[in-house]
């Protein structure tokens, strides 16, 4: 009898770091459910996939949407019943670059708020939505693609930039944790990853790592054996200091 097929969601998955880790996690033989709010791109990516001989459905989503999420959540339940990975990807970096627009001193609010929303809430919203057909059969990844400059012991680093961005991804970290902690007695791993300075639309084109590379330690996570790690935050699969 063959085995099932693992299935995973990615979220922010028309371009970038989320494509590439959907054609990764699929040329594995897994069911990837690549998500995108926007319909018309998210669409064209999967189809580019599927183009590749790949196992890849497209589903839209909002991930700063409840109600999107639930229909997404719905959609997994109806046609596969079972989740195994679930990789938080989608997320934005809505600062301004020069200072001292990007001094914490001049942060304001709405941006803050806006970027919790899409890079905090969003990934909590679809934990609490699809860790339950996880634990249905005791096995899950998940992974909440974060960032070095969230590290508490280096924020020292980089000081005077992004302040938004930075908040919301230690916050991203601090999920992680939590999540990790309740899930502890389980075959569910959480963990958060920092990609590296990548060359996507967020990354720039002065970044020093290819899609290809920033994607691999996501994929390792998404995929660690029953005795991998958990509570962790890795680059290039090795541990970061929180």
């Amino acid at each position: 009898m063959s085995e099932i097929k693992k299935v995973a969601v990615v979220t922010g998955a028309n371009r970038g770091l989320g494509w590439e880790t959907c054609r990764q996690l699929a040329k594995q033989g897994i069911q990837v459910i690549l998500t995108s709010r926007d319909e018309e791109k998210g669409n064209a990516a999967a189809e580019k996939l599927q183009a590749e001989g790949l196992e890849v459905k497209f589903y839209p989503l909002d991930v700063t949407s409840a109600d999107s999420i639930e229909h997404l959540a719905q959609f997994v339940r109806n046609e596969f019943g079972k989740l195994d990975i679930l990789v938080n990807n989608a997320g934005i970096l809505p600062d301004p670059v020069e200072y001292p627009a990007a001094s914490v001193f001049n942060a304001k609010i709405s941006t803050l708020q806006q970027t919790m929303e899409t890079n905090v809430y969003g990934p909590l919203l679809l934990c609490q939505a699809l860790i339950p057909l996880m634990k249905q059969h005791n096995y899950g990844r998940v992974v909440n693609v974060s960032s070095g400059v969230a590290q508490v012991s280096g924020m020292d680093r980089m000081s005077g930039t992004y302040p938004a961005y930075r908040i919301s991804k230690t916050a991203l970290n601090v999920l992680t944790r939590m999540l990790a902690y309740e899930l502890k007695d389980t075959n569910i791993l959480v963990n958060s990853v920092c990609p590296g300075w990548v060359k996507t639309d967020m990354g720039g084109p002065n970044a020093t790592r290819t899609i290809e590379q920033g994607a691999d330690t996501i994929v390792w996570l998404a995929t660690l054996p029953d005795d991998g790690p958990t509570n962790g935050f890795f680059r290039d699969r090795q541990p970061l200091d929180w």
